[in-house]
């Protein structure tokens, strides 16, 4: 798959795959992303192109595009049941209704809610709405999977059994799936490619490795859990456990210091976890004894130094 994209004020990307690809799209609030889904399901109205197998999908209507579609809410048909539901992919293809539904039933099978085929969306679980929502836009056995935030609004547990379930027909889609999250590990295990969006526009792309190692926006830099400064075109990173806090400026000029407030704090394994905003917004992590000693609460006003040796710069 090939795209270029625009939607005026909203989004300018171009964007390449490949068979069996998952692109995970990542990116802060309003950078686009479920603008780009839209798009490429042809629901907003976009300048540019999507070719996909030699065709121009851009040209398509979004009923001819072969695009399957998850959205965060599901979006099932409320006065159809399950089955329907997920026979309707098949149905809007030309597919007789019988062979829609056996479809339909091997699919709700294969993501465990095939006891549950009879029930309209309104009896079901946020979980197995979602599953049920995967199983249609898979039935229809499109070229373009379109996931986006699937497990948004799920509890950890199910979305962690959802995930799993997703990885393994992802692993056998012979297609091209675009993944929009905000959860690092979505794009750790479940993506081949990883597409950040920043203000519309599209800010690094790259393996999930290569994105991780080398973060090149803030908000991809929090995902993975490093600070990140931009100096012109240069990156430094560094780990929040490489962040020491005190009260007053160091003295050690060979350290890079810099001022900063507390705006959060929260635990993150056994240290505390502080979110701090000034020169730069860092995350840092203290013992909770050094919390404690330190009177490290939000609002307090203290200094961050990191070492040379700790830096990462690209």
């Amino acid at each position: 798959m090939s795209a270029r994209l625009a939607v005026p004020g909203r989004l300018d990307v171009e964007l390449s795959a490949a068979p069996g690809d998952v692109v995970a799209v990542v990116g802060p609030n309003g950078a686009g992303k479920t603008t780009l889904v839209q798009a490429l399901a042809g629901l907003v109205p976009a300048g540019g192109e999507v070719r996909l197998g030699g065709a121009d999908l851009g040209s398509l209507p979004p009923q001819h595009r072969r695009a399957g579609v998850v959205f965060q809410d599901q979006r099932l048909f409320p006065h159809l049941s399950a089955l329907e539901n997920v026979a309707f992919g098949p149905r809007s293809r030309g597919v007789p209704a019988a062979r829609a539904r056996d479809t339909a039933r091997d699919w709700l099978d294969r993501l465990h809610v095939g006891e549950l085929a009879a029930r309209r969306p309104g009896r079901l679980s946020g979980g197995q709405a979602q599953r049920v929502a995967i199983a249609r836009a898979l039935a229809a056995e499109p070229a373009l999977l379109l996931l986006d935030e699937p497990f948004a609004g799920l509890d950890v547990g199910v979305a962690a059994a959802l995930r799993i379930e997703l990885s393994r027909h992802l692993a056998a889609y012979d297609g091209v799936a675009v993944l929009v999250t905000h959860d690092a590990l979505d794009a750790l295990t479940l993506a081949t490619r990883v597409a950040v969006l920043d203000r519309g526009r599209l800010a690094q792309t790259g393996t999930p490795q290569e994105v991780a190692a080398r973060p090149r926006t803030e908000h991809v830099a929090r995902l993975v859990g490093l600070n990140v400064i931009r100096e012109g075109t240069t990156f430094r990173a560094f780990p929040p456990s490489s962040v020491t806090v005190s009260l007053h400026e160091p003295d050690d000029s060979a350290r890079n210091h810099w001022r900063g407030t507390i705006r959060g704090a929260s635990p993150h394994g056994d240290q505390i976890r502080l979110q701090l905003h000034g020169d730069h917004d860092l995350i840092a992590d203290v013992t909770p004894a050094a919390t404690r000693d330190l009177g490290l609460t939000p609002g307090r006003e203290v200094w961050l130094s990191v070492k040379e040796t700790a830096i990462t710069t690209y």
